[in-house]
């Protein structure tokens, strides 16, 4: 997929802070005053998301979760969170640049012991399978490379993975504090460049004007952030970048420019 010059709008996804409304990926979220429960997607790995909690209350790129320890409720679970602010989206004031350095610093942190792998690629495997029947989503699927069916490859980077990235993925308790990370579902150990995906492929379908990703991409790398090599990032980024578009497309088959994204790449 070579990038769409085209300008257009801001893409990303709806905010985490939903009062009492199901996710895309099966998880509940509550509003209660100034705590946010989220009752995790049915089959999540409890010991898993413990170790989730433990890395994002260590982190310095997280939001805190309230507590470490996930609760068991009608065999699932439940963690809590503050509840934050989340990005509104307005075309003039993305925190694109924000979100470049936060992503860097969430790069280079320590590894933890024991952090699961990220879970991109279980997110695509799930999002294809829900549009199996529609062909040129199928299609563009097939045409992916290997690198977009694996959470890391040898010769890359290896860091901390948000997982899920995208700005609805950014949180701040108020409009004085610095943006955090929010969503901890797919956080995990694996190639960084997986977290520049969705912005990455929204660029090139022409769902984010130039100057953004420019701000974006500027920000992470002068944050020596590690995914990508000096020069053109392309090369590194498209297999990521496609594999974010077919996801998207798979989860709102009737967007045309998606679907269009992803008929190109076939």
């Amino acid at each position: 997929m070579e990038p769409n010059q085209r300008d257009g709008p801001h893409g990303g996804a709806p905010p985490l802070i939903l009062k009492g409304m199901d996710t895309r990926s099966g998880a509940e979220i509550v509003v209660n005053g100034d705590v946010v429960d989220k009752l995790h997607r049915p089959g999540t790995n409890p010991i898993a998301l413990r170790t989730r909690l433990r890395i994002a209350a260590e982190s310095g790129s997280f939001l805190s979760p309230l507590s470490t320890s996930p609760q068991p409720v009608d065999a699932r679970w439940r963690t809590s969170w503050p509840r934050v602010e989340t990005v509104v989206p307005q075309p003039d004031h993305l925190p694109w640049a924000e979100a470049g350095r936060l992503l860097a610093q969430l790069h280079t942190e320590s590894m933890p012991a024991r952090v699961p792998p990220h879970g991109w690629p279980q997110r695509l495997r799930r999002a294809v399978d829900i549009a199996r029947e529609h062909d040129v989503i199928r299609q563009a699927a097939a045409a992916l490379p290997a690198a977009a069916w694996r959470g890391g490859s040898s010769g890359r980077p290896s860091t901390l993975v948000h997982g899920d990235w995208h700005l609805g993925q950014l949180g701040r308790r108020s409009a004085t504090e610095p943006w955090l990370l929010i969503d901890v579902d797919d956080l995990g150990v694996g190639d960084p460049a997986w977290d520049l995906a969705r912005p990455a492929g929204f660029w090139a379908a022409g769902l984010i004007p130039d100057d953004d990703w420019t701000q974006f991409l500027n920000a992470y790398r002068d944050a020596t952030g590690p995914a990508l090599p000096d020069g053109d990032p392309w090369p590194v980024l498209e297999p990521f970048a496609r594999a974010a578009v077919v996801a998207a497309a798979a989860n709102h088959p009737d967007d045309d420019l998606l679907v269009a994204a992803c008929a190109r790449m076939g």
